[in-house]
C-alpha cells in the first residue's frame, strides 16, 4: 500500500511525478525494457556507489560518465533517471567504491511517442509478429508485462499492460528491440512499444482520503493535473464530477473535455472545462482536485445592472420630466410676478406723477 506520509508531503511540496523504482532480486544481472519519458530508479545497494553508462555501438560498448543532467546518484547509491530518452539505451554499472561491480542493467528505453494503443472492448488488435528485414531467421513480437490492477473497486474500471518490442533470432534468447540492433540504422513500423486496455470489475477493500486542489490559470481555457505517484507501471484512475474518465471513451473519441497523456499511462490529465477532479493510484485517492475560477466581482453586478436598466430608465425620465414640469411652473410663476411687479411700479409711477400736477396747479 502506498505510504500516508507522501501524501502529507503533497500539501507541501509541488506535485510531480513519482520514480518507478527498478531492481533484480536475487540477481546482479538484468535485462529490460522501459518507455522513455518515465522516471526510474535503478537499485544498488552500495554505499558510495560509483555508475558507468554503456551505449551500444554495434558489437562493442562505448563508455559514458553519468554526470548528465537526468542522472543522479542518490545517498543510498541508488540512481535516479529523470525522463530517460531512447539514446539512454544502454548498460548501466554499478561499482561499490573499491570499483567492484555489485550490479548491470542492461535497459532499451523504447520510445513512448510511439506507444501503439489498443482496447479489447473496441475490438481494436495488438501488433502481430513480423519478419525483420535483416534476415529471415529474425522476428519481431511484443513481450507482455502482466495486466496491472484495476484502476478502480466497486464499480466497472479499467486494467493495462505494457508491451514491449523483441527480437529472438532462431534458439536464442530473445532481447529488447534496441539492444539487440545497437546503432543499426533500421526503421519499422512493427519495432515500438505497446499497451492494452480492457474493463475490469472487483470489490472494494479500503477507504480514501481527500487531500489536494488545483486552480484553472490557462488563457486557453485548459489545464494540465498531474496524479501524485501516478506512472505509466501503475494503474491510474481520473474521475471528473464522479464519472470515470477512461481510456475506452478517448480512443473511441467519446471524450472531448478531457485528455489523459497516454505518455506517461494517464498520470497527466488536460482539462477543458470546469469540475472536481479526482485520481486514484492502485486503487487509493491520491488527489482531489477543485477548481478555482478567477472572479471578478463586477461581473456579478453587470447582469444585475443590465436587469435594473430598463426600471432606472424610466425612473430617471420621470424624474427629469417632473423637474422640467416644475421648472416650467417656476418660470411661469416667476414671469406672472415679473409683470405684477413692473406693473405696480407704474402705477405707483403714475399717482406720483398726479400729485405732483396737483401740487403744481394749487
Amino acid at each position: 500500500m502506498l505510504t500516508t506520509l507522501w501524501l502529507l508531503l503533497c500539501f507541501a511540496l509541488p506535485v510531480h511525478e513519482s520514480p518507478f523504482p527498478i531492481s533484480c532480486p536475487n540477481h546482479k544481472h538484468c535485462q529490460l525494457a522501459l518507455l522513455s519519458n518515465n522516471d526510474i530508479i535503478l537499485h544498488c545497494n552500495a554505499p558510495g556507489a560509483q555508475w558507468q553508462f554503456l551505449t551500444p555501438l554495434k558489437t562493442t560498448w562505448a563508455s559514458n560518465s553519468t554526470t548528465n543532467l537526468n542522472m543522479v546518484t542518490m545517498l543510498n547509491g541508488n540512481l535516479l533517471i529523470k525522463n530517460p530518452l531512447p539514446s539512454h539505451t544502454g548498460i548501466y554499472n554499478c561499482n561499490d567504491k573499491d570499483g567492484k561491480k555489485v550490479m548491470r542493467y542492461e535497459i532499451d528505453f523504447q520510445d513512448v511517442v510511439t506507444l501503439h494503443i489498443t482496447h479489447k472492448d473496441l475490438d481494436q488488435k495488438p501488433l502481430q509478429n513480423e519478419s525483420l528485414s535483416l534476415s529471415s531467421k529474425q522476428f519481431v513480437f511484443t513481450h507482455w508485462e502482466p495486466w496491472q490492477d484495476c484502476n478502480r473497486c466497486g464499480e466497472p474500471g479499467e486494467r493495462k499492460r505494457l508491451g514491449y518490442c523483441y527480437i529472438q533470432e532462431s534458439l536464442e534468447n530473445p532481447m529488447p528491440c534496441w539492444l539487440y540492433l545497437g546503432d543499426e540504422k533500421l526503421w519499422s513500423s512493427r519495432l515500438r512499444p505497446e499497451m492494452q486496455v480492457e474493463t475490469c470489475h472487483i470489490p472494494c477493500s479500503a477507504k480514501y482520503v481527500i487531500f489536494d486542489n488545483f486552480q484553472l490559470r490557462n488563457k486557453v481555457g485548459s489545464a494540465w493535473l498531474t496524479c501524485p505517484l501516478g506512472s505509466i507501471y501503475r494503474p491510474v484512475l481520473w474521475e471528473a464530477n464522479n464519472l470515470s474518465l477512461t481510456w475506452k471513451d478517448q480512443l473511441s473519441g467519446k471524450s472531448i473535455s478531457t485528455i489523459m497523456d497516454s505518455s506517461n499511462g494517464g498520470s497527466w490529465l488536460q482539462v477543458f472545462q470546469s469540475a472536481i477532479y479526482r485520481c486514484f493510484v492502485q486503487q487509493e485517492l491520491m488527489a482531489q482536485f477543485n477548481s478555482k475560477v478567477s472572479v471578478d466581482p463586477l461581473k456579478f453586478l453587470v447582469p444585475e445592472k443590465s436587469k435594473q436598466q430598463p426600471e432606472a430608465e424610466k425612473t430617471r425620465k420621470e424624474n427629469a420630466n417632473s423637474v422640467l414640469k416644475g421648472l416650467n411652473v417656476m418660470m411661469l410663476v416667476g414671469t406672472v410676478l415679473t409683470v405684477l411687479g413692473c406693473l405696480f411700479k407704474q402705477f405707483r409711477f403714475s399717482q406720483s406723477r398726479k400729485r405732483n400736477k396737483m401740487f403744481l396747479v394749487k
